[in-house]
């Protein structure tokens, strides 16, 4: 597995609250339990345990299918100075997250990408949704790509 490490940046767009993101998060989880997509692009519910509370979050992120049974994603945050709360429950509890892809619920354990691999995953996810892109335009930290594979529950 590899190691989950990425430094927050000094620049980078502004950021919701922690309750307001929870309660967007909430309503773009409904609507894509419902079959809708506000998000516009392929769209995942990841489920993640929180490392402070132990509670479950959920957070709808763009997803690029990654070759044989797995998922890329990134942790842009929108172009945020910091990484989002969601890396952070991951990086505690990698194997002890789950997704949910057009309503099924998906076990999954998670590796952070370095280097040339990291590179060409986030070549794959700039081409597929291209507001990524622009997200790492806006911060001076590298936006952290994930993998997700599927694990045995």
């Amino acid at each position: 597995m590899t190691t989950f490490h990425a430094r927050p940046g000094t620049r980078g767009a502004w950021q919701p609250g922690r309750r307001l993101m929870l309660g967007l998060n909430g309503f773009i989880a409904k609507r894509l339990r419902k079959g809708g997509n506000p998000m516009g692009f392929g769209t995942l519910l990841l489920t993640t345990v929180g490392r402070k509370s132990g509670l479950e979050r959920t957070s709808p992120l763009g997803y690029v299918p990654d070759s044989g049974d797995g998922w890329l994603i990134a942790a842009s945050a929108s172009g945020a100075a910091a990484n989002p709360n969601w890396y952070h429950n991951l990086a505690a509890a990698p194997d002890r997250a789950r997704i949910e892809v057009g309503g099924t619920v998906i076990p999954v354990s998670a590796d952070q990408l370095h280097g040339d691999e990291r590179e060409a995953a986030w070549r794959t996810l700039t081409t597929a949704i291209p507001r990524f892109g622009r997200y790492g335009a806006k911060t001076d930290r590298e936006i952290p790509v994930i993998r997700l594979t599927r694990r045995s529950s």
